[in-house]
């Protein structure tokens, strides 16, 4: 067996990252251009929830525009990357081996959470993608053992990427610098992740005073448990980028490799 690509967490920002990126643009394009080339990418968004696992299994994903409000050159904003069924099939096919039920879905789309990254990653929108839904109410353990059904996959040639955030507090957000408890947070989260200490990461509403605060729901969260279920055991955790935005939004970007 051919040893497995990386997998990736990005907090992919405001849906302004994908005409307006700022700093991490060079953390995506440099992701694109130093990574081996995926034959397709598997993108668990946050945008995307549904009560069992779900796949894109369209031949032409649509670029969905999936929020209101903002500026038209946005909503002209297409990324026509490619579906890959075979690939969803192949997930499916993981899935269901660890008992987890998981369907396809031939109409769905990408979202700004799949799509606002791979515009800087893959600028060609030349590799296949397929995503993959989030089970809110199921939690982080869920997503867990999501990614490690899923990890055959990148012993298969496929990107598996969690696009979440790592803070996610849209009713804090101001004009000031980050704050206190976003810093905190984050470097509470950065230390279970290179102690590999995945069940305290699970329990982070429980074991942080700052879990509830920094995700007041949980799906722009759960994209990390995914990336981190699906990399290799004893994996290596970079931290390629912690900037924060809006004072509540940290835009943390983790490669486990």
């Amino acid at each position: 067996m051919k040893a497995p690509l990386p997998t990736l967490f990005l907090s992919h920002g405001s849906p302004m990252h994908a005409i307006e990126p700022g700093a991490v643009r060079s953390v995506w394009e440099g992701l694109g251009r130093a990574l081996p080339r995926p034959m397709a990418v598997l993108i668990a968004s946050a945008h995307w929830e549904t009560d069992v696992p779900a796949l894109t299994a369209a031949t032409k994903p649509e670029t969905i525009h999936d929020f209101y409000g903002f500026p038209k050159p946005l909503y002209q904003v297409q990324y026509p990357a490619p579906g890959a069924p075979d690939v969803a099939s192949r997930a499916m096919e993981l899935l269901e081996k660890e008992n987890l039920r998981a369907v396809a879905d031939a109409q769905r789309g990408l979202d700004h959470g799949a799509w606002s990254p791979l515009l800087y990653m893959y600028p060609a929108a030349d590799i296949p993608v397929v995503q993959v839904s989030m089970q809110t109410e199921l939690g982080t353990r869920h997503h867990l053992a999501l990614g490690r059904a899923l990890a055959p996959l990148a012993h298969e040639g496929v990107l598996i990427l969690g696009s979440g955030h790592m803070t996610h507090n849209l009713r804090e957000r101001s004009n000031g610098g980050p704050a206190a408890y976003v810093v905190e947070f984050q470097h509470w989260v950065k230390r279970r992740i290179e102690e590999h200490y995945l069940e305290g990461l699970a329990d982070y509403r429980k074991l942080t005073p700052h879990g509830v605060r920094a995700h007041p729901t949980d799906e722009h969260f759960l994209p990390l448990f995914v990336a981190l279920g699906a990399a290799r055991e004893g994996y290596k955790a970079e931290r390629l980028y912690d900037g924060v935005e809006m004072g509540s939004l940290a835009m943390d970007a983790y490669l486990f490799s």
